[in-house]
């Protein structure tokens, strides 16, 4: 049996992962010992290499990923049918600090963003209307219809108005994850202009929502109450962003150092391989970015569970230590408090490509933060304060995580992917397949292939072609969900809608 039909991740795990279909009766042979492969075993999936008892952990990446529901003879496939969570409700942790340095060296490296008055750096020059409330999405969207059909979008990068359904019936924590998010829109360096438009009568009220936003740029960021126009509001709204339009178009790209770059670490449609090409090679870019002296940035909680430790213990400070324990357990309470199990996440796709358990699942997706220490920890809607990696409070719903991930400051999403998923967030999102299948079969969709690393090329070389993508993503080229125009916002709901 040749090695390449499959995987072994650490050395103390007690599986293999498939890396084509194993058939029912053949032997693979597994650090000197000969194992029968006892059913029809998928790619991605988990082969098991020792027996395991009832009750028994299953190790894989090192760690437990569950145990065994029953007894199983080595050679059994392992999924969601005979394997079990660990994972109950909140724990209590120990801060046990692991230092380790990266090694990488400062290359100095830049790319072309637009230098903002406030010092921060976007990546794209572009347009938008952002609504205080869901009522005047129309409006929004026939304002961004026109300025596109005027301008031709000639000098900068896009016009877009970003939909959402809050702003008003919201109370408490919502109503302030809304403020939040939009202040956050408003004030991203991706934007160029910014029209903020309000009703008049919502409970985000517009002149209390432009306080929210400190000292802006008012040349640039413009507000619109509909219902204190006399007539047309959109012919209003329109002057306003022929004047807007005028001074983003002005606005050109200049060399910025790649420490000013902030990414964004998020997957979906997760697979087998996931933790094996994809996510490793965005936590070694995100290694690489934190040695330029950049900032990346991991979310998606409930997808720590069962690896949160190793982000724990890789903390700067205790005081970082104990927010990423309320990070954690707070995310726990709020599925507890909902009457849901905190360990049942991962989907029907995550487990027909070959994810069984959060633990499993976990362990994969934080792969995609590397080894680096984690400088910042942030709740939902705040704003970056930190360079180096932080962690963010968000679920792990895609499009409500990536758009978490824009508002935090980030330019640009990293996504990786074993199913394929075709949506964007209002910052460009890079999507990198895990399998050569996916990136061949939806090349509309995929950015980068990271399935070539379990096909003979070394991290190291794709690595570099992957720094020289993002880079070129960040000066200016486009990313799929950005020529095909899917690009949206999701804001996070806990609570009651009036």
């Amino acid at each position: 049996m040749n090695k390449s039909a499959f995987i072994k991740i650490n050395p103390a795990d007690s599986v293999v992962v498939c890396l084509r279909e194993l058939k029912k009766g053949e032997v693979i042979d597994v650090d000197g010992k000969s194992i029968e492969v006892l059913q029809d075993t998928p790619a991605g999936h988990k082969v098991l290499i020792t027996d395991k008892a009832q009750g028994d952990d299953i190790i894989k990446y090192g760690y437990p990923i569950g145990h065994a529901k029953e007894n199983l003879q080595a050679g059994a496939w392992v999924n969601e049918n005979n394997l079990k969570t660990n994972l109950s409700g909140t724990l209590t942790y120990e801060y046990h600090p692991v230092d380790e340095k990266l090694s990488i060296a400062n290359e100095n490296r830049t790319f072309m963003g637009y230098q903002r008055k406030n010092g921060e750096v976007g990546i794209r020059n572009e347009i938008w209307i952002v609504p205080t409330v869901g009522c005047v999405n129309g409006i929004a969207e026939r304002l961004a219809q026109q300025l596109r059909e005027e301008t031709k979008c000639e000098g900068i990068d896009a016009v877009f108005a970003w939909h959402h359904n809050y702003g008003c019936s919201q109370l408490s924590g919502d109503h302030e994850n809304t403020r939040k998010v939009l202040r956050d829109i408003v004030l991203h360096p991706n934007a160029g202009a910014v029209l903020v438009l309000g009703l008049g009568c919502e409970n985000n009220q517009p002149d209390d929502f432009m306080k929210m936003l400190g000292d802006y740029d008012t040349d640039r960021i413009k507000l619109l109450v509909t219902q204190k126009v006399d007539g047309d509001e959109v012919e209003a709204g329109m002057e306003i962003l022929r004047g807007l339009y005028q001074i983003a178009k002005e606005d050109r790209r200049t060399p910025c150092p790649l420490n000013e770059l902030r990414v964004g670490l998020k997957c979906g449609g997760s697979d087998g391989f996931s933790g094996i090409t994809a996510n490793p090679l965005v936590g070694e870019f995100s290694d690489y970015l934190v040695a330029q002296g950049g900032t990346s940035v991991l979310t998606e909680v409930p997808e720590m569970f069962g690896a949160e430790t190793i982000l724990m213990n890789r903390c700067e400070t205790p005081e970082l230590f104990e927010q990423t324990v309320h990070l954690i357990n707070d995310f726990k309470e709020y599925f507890l408090s909902h009457g849901e199990p905190v360990g049942e996440n991962p989907s029907p796709g995550n487990k027909a490509g070959g994810i069984s358990t959060l633990e499993d699942k976990a362990l994969g997706c934080t792969q995609k933060c590397g080894r680096a220490p984690v400088s910042g920890v942030m709740m939902y809607g705040d704003r970056l304060q930190h360079k180096g990696l932080n962690l963010l409070s968000a679920p792990g719903n895609d499009l409500v995580a990536a758009t978490a991930l824009a508002a935090s400051g980030c330019q640009i999403v990293l996504f990786t992917t074993g199913r394929g998923t075709p949506f964007g967030t209002f910052i460009p999102t890079m999507k990198i397949s895990t399998n050569s299948s996916l990136y061949g079969r939806k090349s509309n969709w995929i950015d980068f292939n990271a399935g070539e690393l379990v096909e003979g090329v070394s991290m190291s070389d794709l690595l570099r072609r992957f720094i020289d993508k993002i880079v070129a993503v960040a000066s200016g080229e486009q990313t799929r969900n950005e020529v095909n125009g899917y690009r949206e916002i999701s804001i996070f709901k806990n609570g009651v809608t009036l």
